[in-house]
């Protein structure tokens, strides 16, 4: 055999090999294919090709696997067990760009399914090779190991602590500097995972200097990276009052207040929930919030949204009413409770509903001025039906019982509590009498109202236990009335009238 002959022979093994690679990828992005991959021993037949002398085969096979285990737990599984991960970890610092990149998305693959394939990256080194990858020139090699960085910090607070202590944050804070708009979003939204699981990590972000980069981007005009920014923020100021605050000195407000107005959804939900997130801390952040407008565009918002785009406005604003009978005086003068009405009429899931009794509770229970503006927006009934209806998830029941009884402790209006003194359950009935037995004693135009709607009538219908907390505010309120009219009014009264007709003799 000539030597031209044993060169084409070499060179077509390469051409097979890349052939046979290339397809492999190929064949990976379509879910159908993957079983029968997988049948075939697919691989196997990768992972000597992961050491191939040429890097194009090398670069191939790594995409083919990452797109298998990709695909489920146990592909990825099945990439553990096959002993590839230790190979690609150290290759990564020997390889050219588009190897580290291959070679990150096949870590990232792995990682994203569950805490324990994350812990196998980690276990191989992985996490401290990808972190040297934060170093690299290419942003595309950047961006490919800040993804699977993000895949194995938003697990658990463990998996995070790994990713801090291999030194990844000051680089990803250094990535949000970078011109490229795909490198910024990864670095956004992996500090955002490291962030979300305790204080200790979001002080760590923080002590890098994050938040001052974070807060520079507010305005960005690229909504997907303006979602990861709110999502990090949001994440560093749940955790305690003076991270918190120092997004607030970040002068992030009143600037996030004008992204409610933002095209995207997901940026005016992520800015509703950074909100939220700040106001539940205390009252004096609560107020910052509400004097620079944001309260108001939270109400608007909520008439523009819908379904869980909702859920972290209508929890704002039971926070903000939370704290004291001045803020929740000041969701009710911002028309924020109809909004909540109008918003429980509208929606359908169980938790958000919840949510929304939550908050209507929190608004009602200061004061009676405060219970009124609930009742007037015929949300006692509301709440009752809520709490009575069978198909009412346990939350849902339990929040509307809390809120209605909350409310009922304050409310003075009458008008909207005698809708209550029919078909109610005892141990609400107890709290709409007690507060009928409260106003009556003191309201001549009340007790003639109470006549003439009826409601005097259905309170001798009322049967309580003698002795029983309801007897004694019935019988306060029936003290209020001559008694001819409460004999009038009670049961049977119309038969013992006709038994004396029928007695009676004309003189």
């Amino acid at each position: 055999m000539s030597q031209r002959q044993i060169i084409q022979v070499f060179e077509q093994y390469q051409k097979s090999r890349m052939q046979f690679v290339q397809t492999v990828a190929d064949l990976a992005v379509r879910p159908q294919n993957i079983d029968m991959l997988q049948n075939a021993g697919v691989m196997t037949l990768l992972r000597p090709l992961m050491l191939d002398g040429v890097s194009g085969i090398q670069q191939t096979a790594a995409l083919a696997l990452g797109r298998l285990a990709d695909h489920s737990d146990s592909l990825a599984e099945a990439v553990v067990r096959e002993d590839i991960l230790p190979q690609l970890v150290l290759s990564l610092a020997s390889q050219n760009r588009f190897y580290k990149k291959a070679a990150a998305f096949v870590l990232r693959a792995v990682a994203r399914h569950t805490p324990e394939l994350a812990q196998a990256v980690l276990a191989c080194g992985g996490v401290d090779a990808l972190v040297l990858c934060l170093e690299e020139f290419d942003p595309g090699v950047k961006e490919a190991a800040a993804w699977a960085l993000n895949y194995i910090a938003r697990h658990d607070a463990q998996l995070s602590q790994s990713v801090v202590d291999a030194g990844a944050v000051p680089l990803l804070v250094l990535c949000l500097l970078e011109p490229e708009m795909a490198l910024k979003r990864i670095a956004a939204s992996t500090l955002s995972d490291i962030c979300k699981h305790s204080p200790e990590l979001a002080q760590t972000v923080v002590d890098n200097g994050a938040i001052a980069h974070l807060a520079q981007m507010i305005l960005s005009p690229d909504a997907k990276l303006k979602r990861q920014v709110f999502s990090a923020l949001s994440q560093i100021s749940k955790h305690s009052v003076s991270l918190a605050e120092m997004v607030i000195e970040a002068e992030v407000f009143p600037a996030a207040v004008s992204c409610l107005k933002d095209p995207d959804e997901y940026v005016r939900k992520n800015v509703t929930t950074l909100m939220r997130e700040v106001v539940k801390h205390t009252p004096e952040l609560s107020q910052v919030i509400v004097n620079c407008g944001g309260m108001a565009a939270v109400i608007d918002f909520l008439g523009e949204s819908s379904g869980n785009l909702r859920l972290p406005g209508i929890m704002m604003l039971g926070y903000v009413a939370a704290h004291s009978e001045n803020l929740a005086m000041a969701v009710i003068l911002s028309k924020g409770v109809p909004q909540l009405a109008l918003c429980m009429s509208e929606e359908h899931e169980h938790h958000i509903k919840a949510a929304i009794a939550w908050s209507i509770g929190q608004i009602g229970h200061h004061s009676p001025e405060h219970a009124k503006a609930v009742a007037t927006s015929n949300l006692l009934s509301k709440l009752l039906e809520l709490y009575m209806e069978a198909s009412s998830s346990e939350d849902l029941q339990a929040k509307s019982k809390k809120a209605l009884k909350s409310i009922l402790q304050k409310c003075t209006y009458l008008p909207g509590l005698e809708p209550l003194l029919y078909d109610v359950p005892s141990n609400i009935l107890k709290h709409v009498v007690c507060q009928f037995s409260k106003v009556l004693p003191h309201d001549s135009k009340a007790r003639r109202l109470f006549v003439t709607s009826g409601g005097l009538k259905k309170l001798q219908e009322i049967e309580a236990e003698p002795g029983s907390p309801l007897q004694d505010h019935i019988n306060n309120i029936n003290s209020c009335f001559p008694e001819e009219i409460v004999r009038y009014y009670s049961p049977g009264y119309s038969e013992v009238l006709l038994e004396r007709l029928e007695r009676y003799q004309p003189a």
